[in-house]
């Protein structure tokens, strides 16, 4: 067997062919969807990082046929769970089923036995269900009749929620929203990007069946395995490290919020700004990192105060203002 040969930025063979395929990812789940690739970056960055993603955007913009079309070209197992007012924690996460066979319980699982869960419309459902989720997306188990039973890897919850109707729906509390490493925003698209949905759906494009639209596996979770690996060797220099601090510190005295940031966000971006990096092809964490990574893992972590928004202030605009003022280093 040859000996793994080393890339220019100290990888190895294996580590350089992940990347390579993951970069593969962004062309491949363009056959299916139009124009959204800062998302597709976003669930790559959360699955080398093994957190979970907070999608947010109107509905027809395509987020479950993204969730669904990045699964397939992982090759890893998805299911889809509409969250409804009606629904239970056990609709989640299994329950025990009596077998009159056998005269015992068996647990029976439920979808959130899979590699990546589409958890659609997650603020209809009420607290007590969403909390459900608390336990496998932090401990990666679900635990019924006192028995811990792992759950499959790797493991992604990706949540949707409508930024636009509120009315019969439960917002997420700061706990669960702290949860989520990155909240990604699905925009409308561009009218050429929408010129070209319309296109393919005028030539037959069917976005229930990905394999006749041509998507094919083009990495797994062995690329994914050796994608984190070499993650967790890029370098974090002192100066990048009170970098984030600096910044997660300055939304706390920030006069627009009421809540900043937690010393949790703080790792999630020293996470997330490793993973980009090394998927940027580097071994070194730059401030560049940081500040591309800051919005989509810190905008969900912060709470603005009424006067603010009744002003317009947004929360990426305050971390905008933020990354504008706290010196950079050099």
């Amino acid at each position: 067997m040859m000996a793994p040969t080393t890339d220019n930025a100290g990888n190895t063979g294996d580590a350089a062919t992940a990347r390579a395929s993951l970069e593969a990812l962004r062309a491949e789940i363009a056959k299916a969807v139009v124009g959204q690739d800062p998302a597709v970056t976003g669930l790559v960055v959360a699955l080398l990082c093994r957190g979970h993603v907070l999608l947010e955007g109107v509905p027809g913009v395509a987020k479950t046929l993204l969730v669904r079309t990045l699964a397939s070209a992982l090759e890893l197992d998805t299911k889809r769970v509409q969250f409804t007012p009606d629904l239970m924690p056990s609709d989640v996460t299994g329950s025990l089923v009596y077998d009159t066979r056998t005269a015992e319980f068996s647990f029976q699982e439920g979808p959130v036995f899979t590699n990546l869960l589409l958890a659609d419309e997650i603020n209809r459902t009420p607290p007590k269900t969403q909390s459900s989720l608390l336990e496998a997306m932090e401990e990666r188990q679900v635990t019924v009749d006192g028995r811990p039973r792992p759950l499959p890897e790797p493991f992604l919850v990706a949540a949707t929620q409508n930024p636009v109707e509120y009315e019969g729906t439960y917002p997420l509390p700061e706990a669960q929203l702290d949860r989520f490493l990155l909240k990604l925003t699905i925009p409308l698209p561009s009218r050429q990007d929408e010129i070209d949905v319309l296109a393919r759906h005028a030539s037959g494009f069917n976005p229930r069946d990905l394999h006749a639209a041509g998507v094919r596996p083009v990495a797994g979770p062995s690329d994914l395995e050796a994608a984190r690996a070499a993650v967790a060797k890029t370098a974090v220099s002192p100066e990048i490290t009170a970098y984030v601090v600096d910044i997660c510190r300055a939304t706390r005295e920030s006069p627009s919020l009421t809540l900043g940031v937690s010393p949790r966000g703080a790792t999630a971006l020293l996470a997330t700004s490793r993973a980009w990096a090394w998927l940027t092809g580097r071994d070194y964490v730059t401030p560049d990192d940081v500040k591309a990574l800051a919005l989509p893992t810190l905008r969900h972590r912060v709470q603005l105060r009424p006067e603010a928004e009744m002003e317009g202030v947004t929360a990426d605009s305050v971390i905008n203002a933020i990354l504008t003022h706290v010196p950079v280093p050099r």
